[in-house]
């Protein structure tokens, strides 16, 4: 009967109940017979003899096989980078007394500086930043502002009529606009700096906001010779916009606390997060320079540069403030975008890495890790599909086992995400670290609904497919009940929603399964798999679409840009 279990499974689901509740009454009076030997071993081992609940009833055979073998293989892959989540945070806190705030030594006279502001139709944020970074204390002969815009929309007249009131106003700022975007971001940051004038070069996207000390509280760091990068920490004007603004910023203090901070102070490699830092430009030169075959040249840089010898430090008391995505569009865009070109820099990179007989063995350990993080979710996608199947399966081989093969796998790779984000949030806030087990659930349930644009990300960054950088836009909306003035860059995702949703229904219906069975222990977390999916396609569908009920007011298609944003999942 073995091999037609999954289908007798659905038909005949209350088969079998009257033997698994003897079993479990056999388990609680060995557990009680056997508290008086004080032997662990021995009631595991009674466990396994005394579960004959499918006994004579199940066999192994190879359909069986077939479904849990891929299914564990996944299980136990995606527990690896479970367990090395749990290594970033011991190595966070074993080497705590490696990060210095202070830099070691100072420069005698301050040296030049560029700022770059790389823009692509963002005329609605760009007078922000322009204000902020010309309010920057440093001296204005030794600072020099470039405003990189590759702009298709009117953000060219607006931004060129802000640089030039800034420009007679004293401010050492210039309007550069390429009349293409050869090279996206890469390509107008190489341009700039091939005309630039500073030995050293700080980089700001359109909605990041730098303090007027940024400049001066990151600079001497350079003093010392061997430091090539310096990125310091995002923190975000919209963090209490809405519930996912809330878990798009602990997701991103994740990162910024403990993974650049744990490898950092190791000494380990990691990278410039495309803002909000400072190159010394002989760093960029000798890194190979800005290069556009990946989405994530900053990463690809990052390791090139490291690779030719120098250093980067990180600045985690050193803040930046920034705008994050308030629709779940522009989310699913930027996520996808940083998946699919991570994975383009692993297989870029890598081999680099590992014929460099200049890098460590454990640098090049921990680099398979933070590069090729994302391979997850095609895995996740494999797991999803075979999820109901093995649980079908396995209900015919008794609940120990499932119970003890599960439980490992589960709390390396799914506990592990919880205590990453909590210990990040301690970290930040340590008087209201707590509110973050709130969010926990859904945070979880949003990387789960992630799954479906991100798995199309990276398998067409291991396809080789290639696709434009698309931005993410800006809507300048820092507090409830602020209306958003860029409806214009919005585009709906028009698949990935529906797919969403159908796998959503996909593990209600296990679910159901589960509780038909009793298998209550499987059920909290195919309800994270619900809420997940159906959260995000729910989300893509109808977001943007709340305001023009609200209003009664619609979006002019002539208002709308040529190539809207987000595009391209």
């Amino acid at each position: 009967m073995g091999g037609t279990a999954l289908f007798t499974a659905f038909a005949e689901p209350l088969q079998g109940l009257t033997g698994l509740a003897s079993a479990f009454a056999r388990d609680a009076a060995s557990f009680v017979a056997l508290s008086s030997q004080n032997s662990l071993r021995h009631f595991f081992r009674s466990q396994q003899q005394a579960d004959q609940t499918f006994h004579g009833l199940y066999h192994w055979n190879w359909f069986d096989l077939t479904m849990l073998i891929p299914y564990f293989a996944v299980m136990i892959v995606l527990s690896l980078y479970g367990v090395h989540r749990y290594t970033l945070c011991y190595l966070y806190h074993r080497y705590r007394k490696n990060y210095d705030p202070n830099p070691p030594q100072h420069f005698d006279e301050l040296p030049r500086v560029t700022i770059q502001l790389p823009m692509f139709n963002e005329q609605f944020v760009i007078d922000r930043l322009i204000e902020s970074v010309c309010s920057i204390e440093y001296p204005r002969e030794k600072l020099e502002i470039q405003v990189l815009d590759d702009s298709t929309d009117e953000t060219q007249e607006v931004a060129r009529k802000i640089v030039e009131r800034y420009a007679a106003m004293g401010n050492p700022i210039e309007y550069i606009h390429r009349t293409n975007r050869y090279g996206f971001k890469a390509g107008a940051l190489d341009a700039g700096l091939k005309i630039a004038k500073g030995e050293f070069v700080a980089i700001f996207d359109a909605d990041f906001v730098p303090p007027k000390d940024w400049l001066m509280k990151v600079i001497h760091h350079f003093a010392e010779p061997n430091i090539g990068m310096v990125q310091t920490r995002w923190t975000h004007l919209n963090r209490n916009y809405s519930m996912l603004t809330q878990i798009e910023a602990i997701l991103l203090d994740g990162h910024f606390v403990i993974e650049q901070g744990a490898r950092d102070r190791t000494r380990d490699f990691f990278n410039f997060n495309g803002t909000a830092g400072m190159w010394r430009r002989q760093a960029i030169e000798d890194g190979g320079g800005w290069q556009h075959d990946t989405l994530t040249e900053d990463t690809d840089l990052s390791y090139r540069s490291q690779m030719a010898g120098w250093k980067f430090k990180y600045l985690p008391d050193v803040e930046c403030p920034s705008e994050l995505p308030i629709e779940m569009t522009a989310f699913k865009t930027q996520q996808a975008r940083w998946a699919k070109g991570l994975i383009q820099t692993s297989i870029k990179i890598l081999p680099m890495v590992f014929r460099s007989n200049n890098v460590p063995k454990r640098i090049k350990k921990e680099a398979v890790y933070h590069l090729t993080a994302n391979i997850s979710y095609p895995l996740m996608v494999i797991m999803t599909a075979l999820l109901l199947p093995a649980m079908v399966v396995r209900f015919y081989q008794g609940w120990f086992q499932m119970l003890l093969i599960d439980f490992p796998l589960f709390a390396a790779s799914t506990f592990s995400i919880a205590f990453f984000y909590v210990m990040a949030e301690r970290e930040l806030f340590p008087k209201t670290w707590w509110k973050t087990l709130l969010y926990l659930p859904l945070l979880m349930a949003l990387g789960i609904g992630l799954t479906v644009t991100n798995t199309k990300a990276v398998m067409e960054a291991l396809f080789g497919i290639k696709s434009a950088f698309v931005r993410t836009p800006k809507y300048r909306v820092a507090k409830k009940g602020e209306k958003s003035q860029a409806a214009k860059y919005r585009k709906r995702l028009v698949l990935a929603p529906w797919i969403e949703l159908a796998i959503g229904f996909y593990f209600f219906v296990a679910i159901l399964y589960t509780f038909s069975n009793h298998n209550y222990f499987t059920a909290p977390f195919l309800i994270l798999f619900v809420i997940g999916y159906w959260y995000t396609g729910l989300m893509s569908l109808l977001q943007g679409r709340f305001e023009r009920w609200r209003t009664g007011s619609s979006t002019d298609p002539e208002e709308s840009s040529a190539k809207p944003f987000p595009v391209g999942v």
